[in-house]
């Protein structure tokens, strides 16, 4: 399976806060069943100050440690950009990392406030499509305008919006009213993958296999299957294939 948001590296977020966590979190993903990730820290503007050069040295060191610690994980990388006005700058200056492409556009892993939809959300992102850059909106089911009433999200679907849901939600693990949501957008037809939003091994850990089997019931084996393989996988192969697949630990890794 292919985790396309997770939030695997240590010290950069509010996922693991050190290595060893960070290498036991992976090591849980591939014992889910998760050959591929996409690490996904967060871009957001007076809390989480990353950018892709920064998350691609992390990245970079990381699949060092994950190789001499035999855990054998593709990673790739990206980001979970928050909606701010800030967004046109950062991708002027060329800060943001693509999760990968799209029908010809690049796509960009796209987070909404928990509490709400932003106005001008609708403006934002015809400005970005526009530009050939696809959205994939991160969680919706958890935003909770969308718990209040599911149409609030319909508009971005309309304008051409991907939508990427939590495993964890489908499970029930974010609660009954983000649980109905997920399962309400699975039976709409509008999800476009399943993804784990794993932050620490206890609280947030990488169960996509448990949200597979959930939606299963819900779209049937085979779509919930695409949901966390092919789907995914046509969005990042790109990357995916300028990587190696991971080494068995033959050499340490340098400091």
């Amino acid at each position: 399976m292919i985790d396309l948001h997770c939030h695997l590296l240590p010290g950069i977020d509010d996922g693991p806060s050190s290595l060893d966590e960070a290498l036991a979190l992976a090591a849980l993903a591939v014992n889910n069943g998760i050959t591929h990730a996409i690490a996904t820290p967060h871009i957001h503007p007076g809390r989480w100050n990353n950018d892709r050069y920064q998350i691609a040295r992390l990245c970079n060191r990381f699949r060092l440690r994950l190789a001499y610690a035999g855990i054998p994980l593709t990673l790739g990388m990206a980001a979970e950009v928050r909606v701010d006005s800030e967004l046109i700058h950062w991708l002027a200056q060329d800060k943001i990392p693509f999760l990968g492409h799209f029908n010809g556009k690049r796509v960009l892993l796209l987070e909404l406030p928990h509490s709400h939809i932003p106005l001008g959300t609708e403006n934002l992102i015809a400005w970005l499509l526009q530009r050939n850059i696809q959205p994939l909106i991160a969680h919706p089911e958890r935003n909770k305008d969308v718990i209040r009433r599911i149409d609030s999200i319909l508009p971005l679907v309309q304008l051409g919006c991907l939508l990427q849901i939590t495993a964890g939600s489908i499970t029930g693990h974010f609660g009954k009213p983000a649980q109905h949501r997920a399962r309400q957008l699975l039976e709409m037809d509008a999800v476009f993958a399943i993804a784990t939003d794993a932050h620490n091994c206890r609280n947030r850990p990488p169960i996509l296999a448990q949200g597979c089997d959930a939606a299963s019931h819900i779209v049937g084996h085979e779509r919930a299957h695409q949901l966390v393989t092919t789907q995914p996988m046509q969005l990042v192969a790109r990357q995916f294939s300028f990587l190696e697949k991971p080494a068995s630990s033959a050499h340490q890794p340098q400091h």
